[in-house]
């Protein structure tokens, strides 16, 4: 399967007490089943997936799965420090009709790292996704040169990139997917114009994280909600700079 187009990198919606707020799962794909999304990176670090365990994990890929449109492509961000718990997440994600795992690369020592990817891509039933690290060579580790940056994504784009996984695609995907096009149509102008649109606003979602993302989201109808703890939401000034940068980003 090729990747191309806007990937958004999903948050995961949390309640005030911090359980899993499992009907605005439904709320938000379906709004985002409605736009020109190539398809959803689940439980990433936007989706705060270093701090769900692997219930949680797993109850949040089954729900995407089960509203996301036909036709969208499902990757699911399945890395955890151990092998088997890795193996494991990623192969219960493949039953869930999941068409790709993405692993934030852990901070191994680099021989350990490419023992880590091998082993896990020799068990896995789905091509891995590797993000932070190049991956050894192995028929189950694609590079498919996605962009992960949206304060850089024309330039990566104009450079060959087929696609990028975007957490902005979150709060404003008709932005992200409007500078997709313009490069898909070479339309040098636009593409430069929507770049120049987004960047006060993907320094400020790379700057506060996932609270950010949920801020940007809740201005655009749909549910961010808090962070989980230790995450805290953004103070009142955070707040403005958020509200001010995706300003003109909704629609």
């Amino acid at each position: 399967m090729k990747l191309q187009g806007i990937y958004a990198e999903i948050t995961t919606p949390f309640d005030e007490t911090g359980r899993i707020f499992r009907s605005k799962i439904e709320h938000n794909v379906e709004k985002w089943n409605r736009i020109g999304l190539a398809g959803y990176a689940v439980c990433g670090a936007a989706g705060e997936g270093m701090l769900l365990d692997a219930g949680e994990t797993l109850s949040v890929f089954e729900l995407v799965a089960k509203f996301a449109a036909p036709g969208k492509t499902l990757i699911a961000a399945t890395g955890r420090p151990g092998v088997h718990e890795t193996v494991e997440l990623t192969n219960r994600a493949a039953e869930l009709g999941y068409h790709f795992a993405l692993l934030d690369a852990p901070a191994f020592a680099p021989e350990t790292l490419s023992l880590y990817l091998r082993v896990v891509a020799d068990r896995a039933r789905i091509p891995l996704l590797v993000r932070g690290a190049d991956a050894p060579n192995h028929t189950n580790l694609p590079n498919p040169g996605l962009a992960w940056c949206a304060t850089s994504l024309w330039d990566n784009l104009q450079k060959g990139a087929p696609g990028a996984i975007l957490s902005i695609a979150a709060a404003a995907p008709y932005a992200a997917i409007a500078l997709w096009e313009a490069h898909r149509t070479r339309e040098e102008d636009a593409g430069r114009d929507w770049q120049n649109r987004i960047l006060p606003a993907a320094k400020l979602t790379a700057r506060f994280g996932a609270a950010g993302v949920k801020h940007a989201m809740d201005l655009n109808a749909y549910y961010g909600g808090p962070p989980r703890l230790p995450f805290t939401p953004l103070v009142a000034a955070a707040r403005n700079e958020i509200e001010e940068a995706f300003r003109d980003l909704k629609g």
